[in-house]
Parts: C-alpha cells; sequence; structure tokens
C-alpha cells in the first residue's frame, strides 16, 4: 500500500501549502513580476495587511518567493522564486476546474441547504 497521504509525506506538504486562501493568490499575483506589498495589496483586494504580512512571511519561508529590501529606504518588494514558479500551473489548472465546476458545486450546496434538517440516507 502507498500510504501517500501521511502527515510527513510530500502530497501533504503541496496540499497545506495551497489550502491556506492566501497562499495560491499571492502567488498568482507576483506571476507578472515583483510587487511592493501595498501594490500586491492592492491587487488583491480584500487582504488586511496583517494577512498579507503573515502569508508572504509562510511563503518565504516556504521557499516560494522572495523579500528584497529596495536600497537605503525602508521598501520591500516580493517576488517568485523558481519555486513558486512552478506552482503557477497547477495553481491555474484548479482555477480552470473551479470556472468549470463552481456551477456544480454552488448547486450541491444549494440542494444541501434546502434539505438540511432532513434525515441523511443510511
Amino acid at each position: 500500500m502507498n500510504d501517500v497521504f501521511l502527515a510527513d509525506c510530500r502530497a501533504r506538504l503541496a496540499f497545506d501549502l495551497m489550502a491556506n486562501t492566501w497562499n495560491p493568490v499571492v502567488l498568482w499575483a507576483l506571476k507578472e513580476g515583483a510587487l511592493r506589498p501595498a501594490e500586491l495589496r492592492r491587487r488583491l483586494g480584500g487582504i488586511s495587511t496583517k494577512v498579507l504580512t503573515e502569508t508572504v512571511r509562510r511563503l518565504e519561508f516556504n521557499g516560494l518567493i522572495s523579500r528584497r529590501d529596495c536600497g537605503r529606504t525602508a521598501k520591500v518588494e516580493y517576488s517568485l522564486t523558481d519555486l513558486g514558479v512552478s506552482l503557477l500551473g497547477p495553481i491555474e489548472a484548479f482555477g480552470e476546474w473551479a470556472y468549470r465546476h463552481g456551477d456544480d458545486v454552488m448547486e450541491a450546496r444549494d440542494r444541501a441547504a434546502r434539505t438540511a434538517g432532513e434525515p441523511r440516507p443510511a
């Protein structure tokens, strides 16, 4: 038996990286090139400064983005590493799946909400 989803396996590591909502979103936002935090936040919309800081630190810790100090000013910018670039294909594939099947998922949710409270089949 191949235990590919054990806690310490590589597949689980990849799922953990993509499980945080903001990780793939930040990576995708950086696909065009380096951005300063304020630019990145504007591009993303709906993310607080605190959550953005946590996200870029997590992505940097995992080797997916790099942080570069911009000279003598206190400004920094973030860009994808080669490892981060390698995740763009899977992120795009997941987004395409969501585009094709998002309505199906929403319909399933609506059905479940309508039948909430009814006994579940055995």
